[in-house]
């Protein structure tokens, strides 16, 4: 849902043992890259010098957590018209200022426990068919979990919609799932000694194919094959990371749902990968309904609506609330909701901050983590490190503070 947004409100935004010698390919590739990532890696950061490893559920991880906010908008700004040749460049191309450690303090002042940074790589990458990230993009980004991990908060980093490439799995399955891991092997290495308050995500929401399934017109058969390769993907990032050094045999992961659906997350056919440490969170998002949080005017899929809040909106959000807490809660899987909001001009401020506060309080209650979207112009006026409502922060996050 979350690429609708950052299209501007435009639209609703491992390797199988038949590809032995695919893997063996694959898995040198890689092997190359993080020689070359951790031969080329800025100096050991304070951060990575607090390598702890505490012995933790994942479920005792995400509590600690409590409230979220994200850095969003920002590392994962991206796309063909952007010219840019330094980290810095791509950060501002969607309206953000430099990040700073002012900025990134504001979050932890204000009581938010995590800090998601959503990161498009692919920014600054070799394009010889390696996937090597650019040195310097690594480096700015661990500048950014740096500030992070030592203003308090825990941090999560992910590979963000990245321009769309993981939209071709379904027709170039070996050469995206080549990418997908030697990015992640990349990452994984730049960050091997940092401690478990840094989490990392897999994907965002773009794990899920209407090229395979269509939920509206599809067939069980094309269901089953969509869900079976969300699944794969999924486990190669678990294998990947827990074939690193450092603390990631350890690391708590995050693990992107079917589109990030709640929906679709709980459906039979999506399998939490197979993990020997035991240390995974579900990631899913939440806009419901679409019409309120997306929508500011009519579109082809829906009518945009301006109120929220009757009897029949509250039981919807109760059912996805026992929808998630019987499906992973109860089961011992904590979830972390990586992404909600409300946004458009054409609603009340005091419905907008109705939903975020009635869905913020639903989320926490079951034992999620939620984790606000927000954007250059949103709840953080970046330009001047402070929130434009303070007020409202506090009442956001209060859940947490009772605890």
């Amino acid at each position: 849902m979350k690429k609708a947004i950052l299209l501007i409100l435009a639209a609703a935004m491992m390797l199988s043992a038949a590809s032995c010698a695919s893997d063996t390919s694959v898995s040198a590739e890689a092997a190359t890259v993080k020689k070359t990532v951790t031969e080329t890696s800025a100096t050991v950061s304070e951060a990575e010098k607090k390598s702890d490893m505490r012995d933790i559920t994942t479920m005792e991880l995400v509590k600690e957590m409590g409230y979220g906010i994200n850095l969003g908008n920002t590392f994962e700004a991206c796309g063909d018209w952007i010219n840019g040749k330094t980290p810095d460049d791509f950060q501002q191309a969607w309206g953000s200022p430099v990040i700073t450690k002012e900025i990134i303090q504001t979050y932890a002042d204000a009581g938010f426990g995590v800090l998601r940074i959503p990161v498009a790589w692919s920014n600054m990458i070799s394009d010889d068919g390696k996937y090597t990230i650019a040195p310097e993009y690594i480096d700015r980004v661990k500048e950014a979990v740096d500030w992070t991990l030592d203003s308090g908060m825990y941090a999560i980093i992910n590979i963000h919609w990245d321009g769309g490439w993981v939209n071709e799995f379904p027709e170039n399955k070996e050469e995206s799932m080549k990418r997908f891991t030697v990015m992640w092997t990349q990452i994984a290495a730049a960050f091997e000694d940092y401690p478990d308050t840094l989490m990392f995500e897999g994907q965002n929401e773009e794990l899920g194919w209407e090229s395979i399934w269509n939920p509206w017109s599809g067939t069980e058969e094309q269901k089953k094959e969509s869900y079976a390769l969300v699944n794969e993907v999924n486990q190669a990032f678990v294998d990947t990371i827990r074939a690193g050094g450092g603390n990631n045999p350890q690391r708590h992961l995050l693990i992107s749902g079917y589109n990030t659906g709640i929906d679709r997350s709980c459906d039979p056919l999506f399998k939490m990968p197979d993990d020997p440490a035991g240390r995974m969170a579900l990631s899913v998002h939440y806009y419901t309904p679409s019409t309120l949080c997306i929508l500011d005017k009519d579109a082809s899929w829906g009518k945009a609506i301006t109120e929220w809040g009757s009897a029949k909106d509250i039981k919807e959000l109760e059912t996805n609330m026992n929808m998630l807490k019987e499906s992973y809660i109860d089961k011992g899987i904590p979830v972390i909701v990586g992404e909600y909001g409300c946004f458009g001009d054409n609603k009340k401020r005091e419905v907008k901050e109705n939903w975020m506060l009635t869905v913020s309080k639903a989320m926490y209650d079951i034992g999620a983590c939620p984790v606000l979207w927000d954007t250059p112009g949103g709840e953080c006026d970046r330009e001047n490190a402070k929130f434009s409502d303070p007020d409202f922060i506090k009442k956001l996050i209060e859940p947490a503070k009772k605890q």
